[in-house]
């Protein structure tokens, strides 16, 4: 039968040249790849390694996890993936539960009681001349890959995808997707996860090239990519889409815009961002993948073509059976929310159970049909709407309410960058359950009664949300899907979630902002903005302190630019800024040893509370570096800055042209000492 390693060494034969694998400076042709999987699937047969042996290998996204999951399958071995971040007693638990061979990582601590090898060291030794081994041919039935995924009860479980489960799964995604032979597709996706492997499968099986990237935590990383190696198309999951948008920024459109096409999986765009991305991308083709673990990617929506099914999951491609059944299993029309019923799947790609879990298979698997446990409904066209998962639907005295309507109605309020809704128990005791809804804003405001009035002409009474809860982030799995349980965690324990006070959401809110509109500052919100600066603390209350204010463009532009020069000059880091309305100078006697604490106190009050008023802003540095550079001095001194002055900081401040970016904030940063 057709396999991706008989592709893979096919196109090492006859398109020897072509590049393979990209990964920043590194490329792989298809010919290095054949000669690097031969070599390696003759190391693993050295080592005891036959068909049906599972072998475990750590997802790195690096040419040799590819090289190494090729050879596995080489050999007729079945491969298993392990998440490069999984912890120990994870990768005991799958260690354990399939037997393997050996472990292929590096770099990693674990229980002697697993063998492992060097999996880098297998690619470099690959090269080296041996004696070849013939591929083992396998049947369609046999088992190919394990896919573990964490179970309700904490517990991996590992879908079995057979060879015909896995050729089904690529022709799949290249024909809903359209993928082509001349595509380089940007995967920075877990190579563990259902969603990476089949896009990086069915870019191999085209003879096409993969870019490998760990993650989207850095847009430049992105942009670097589609420069370096000329990407025409990317994969992503939706959330990664927003914090890449609020990284690039007024460049988003620019550097995304040169995609073919934008693949998102492992969860559904808001419809909101479905627009947004309609808008700014029209050359760019757009598709929302719906799959899972157990069957790959099924059901498809052409956002591009469909804008008027953008609240759809899509359609199922052909040779993919969908139905709809209810609560005693009984096949229904699902043709509204009111008749919806639980999504069933069969076809080719389905798996063929879990691994060494038969009664868990047996409630998976009926009559060849998989069953989700996700409600859906059929419109007069064919799409598919998805209301969520069965116990996410939130019962309302007997109606249905499906969290992700609720959802998609209240992102498109302006002011609310996400939000996700839950059902709780009824506090009155009169219709079971109410609808909740937690929501992060942009500038860490929430009007509820806006939002209400904006709603209310938008969704039933009974849909709307009893409760808004203020958050600084919505809790999120390591694919960036929404974590309901955490959420209702959160609900049932309160926790931090009452201790969210405006004071605190303005806080966790305020971003870097670079960029700003033409909006002038009001004279009485600048003159309150900056009595918070001169009232934050002061070491022995000695308040040397000086606020310099600059309004005019003209002069503001005069002193960024001639601290742009200065810093190239110097080799000092400096990120500038772009129009805006004010720009405050915190200085402060040099001889006061307390000068740049009290600075940075009064710099922080400033900004807060221009974050309060819905105001941007940006803290720049290099004048404390610079402040005494003689053409910089002069400025200063024309601004009356004392010569005994030190600038700690310049605040750049006007109403954002674009939402400030969120990063990643690092973990394991506070430690407790009791």
């Amino acid at each position: 039968m057709e396999t991706l390693v008989k592709r893979v060494l096919t196109y090492g034969e006859f398109r020897a040249e072509k590049i393979a694998v990209c990964f920043k400076n590194v490329t792989v042709s298809y010919g290095e790849l054949k000669k690097r999987i031969m070599g390696m699937a003759a190391l693993l047969r050295s080592m005891g390694v036959k068909k049906g042996h599972r072998v475990m290998l750590n997802a790195v996204s690096k040419p040799e996890y590819i090289a190494g999951l090729l050879a596995i399958q080489y050999i007729g071995a079945v491969t298993v993936a392990i998440d490069k971040f999984a912890k120990q007693e994870n990768i005991r638990d799958i260690w354990e539960m399939t037997q393997s061979d050996v472990f292929l990582a590096d770099g990693k601590k674990l229980p002697e009681e697993i063998k492992t090898a060097s999996l880098k060291q297998l690619y470099e030794e690959a090269m080296e001349e041996r004696e070849q081994i013939a591929y083992v041919e396998p049947e369609e039935g046999d088992l190919c890959e394990l896919i573990f995924t964490t179970g309700t009860t904490g517990k991996p479980k590992g879908a079995m995808l057979s060879y015909r489960c896995v050729y089904a799964n690529m022709l799949n995604t290249c024909r809903g997707i359209g993928m082509r032979q001349d595509d380089i597709v940007l995967n920075p996706l877990p190579l563990n996860h259902s969603f990476g492997m089949r896009v990086l499968r069915s870019t191999l099986y085209l003879g096409a090239t993969v870019v490998l990237q760990n993650g989207f935590t850095f847009a430049k990383e992105i942009e670097t990519n589609i420069e370096q190696h000329h990407c025409t198309a990317m994969v992503c999951v939706p959330a990664s889409m927003e914090v890449i948008y609020r990284q690039m920024q007024e460049r988003f459109a620019e550097i995304m815009g040169k995609f073919r096409y934008i693949e998102f999986g492992a969860g559904s765009v808001s419809v909101d961002m479905k627009k947004k991305l309609l808008t700014l991308l029209p050359h760019t083709q757009l598709f929302n993948t719906w799959g899972s673990t157990e069957t790959g990617g099924t059901v498809f929506l052409d956002i591009t073509n469909y804008p008027n099914k953008a609240a759809s999951i899509g359609k199922p491609l052909e040779g993919i059976e969908v139905k709809a059944v209810d609560a005693d299993g009984k096949e229904v029309a699902a043709r509204d929310m009111d008749t919806a019923g639980r999504m069933l799947l069969r076809g080719k790609m389905r798996m063929e159970g879990y691994w060494n879990a038969p009664e868990l298979t047996a409630e998976t698997i009926h009559d060849d049909w998989l069953y989700t446990n996700d409600l859906i409904y059929v419109d007069n066209d064919g799409f598919i709407f998805m209301l969520g998962r069965a116990d996410d639907i939130i019962n309302v005295g007997g109606e249905k309410v499906s969290p992700i309507e609720v959802e998609n109605i209240a992102q498109e309020y302006k002011g609310i960058r996400e939000c996700a809704c839950i059902g709780v128990d009824d506090p009155k005791g009169i219709v079971g359950q109410v609808p909740v809804l937690f929501v992060v804003t942009e500038n860490g405001m929430l009007e509820e009664d806006a939002l209400l009035k904006y709603l209310a002409g938008r969704m039933e009474k009974y849909k709307f949300p009893q409760e808004f809860i203020q958050v600084d982030e919505l809790p999120k799995n390591k694919m960036l899907k929404l974590d309901r349980k955490a959420l209702h965690r959160m609900y049932e324990e309160r926790g931090n979630v009452d201790l969210m006070n405006p004071v605190i959401c303005n806080l966790l809110a305020r971003r870097s902002v670079r960029s700003f509109t033409e909006q002038p500052i009001d004279d009485r919100m600048l003159d309150m903005i900056l009595k918070t600066g001169y009232y934050a603390p002061s070491g022995h209350n000695m308040q040397t302190w000086r606020f310099t204010v600059l309004k005019s463009e003209e002069k503001i532009e005069q002193l960024r630019e001639i601290i742009r020069v200065k810093a190239e000059e110097k080799k000092v880091h400096f990120y500038g800024f772009e129009n805006p309305k004010v720009l405050v100078l915190v200085s402060n006697d040099r001889r006061n040893k307390n000068g740049i604490q009290d600075a940075s106190c009064a710099a922080e009050n400033i900004m807060l509370a221009a974050q309060s008023y819905g105001i941007g802003s940006v803290w720049l540095n290099p004048l404390m570096t610079l402040c005494d550079e003689p053409e910089i001095r002069v400025l200063l001194d024309s601004y009356r800055v004392p010569e005994q002055h030190i600038v700690w900081a310049a605040v750049a401040m006007g109403y954002p042209k674009v939402p400030g970016k969120l990063l990643a904030k690092k973990e394991n940063v506070v430690w407790i000492v009791e």
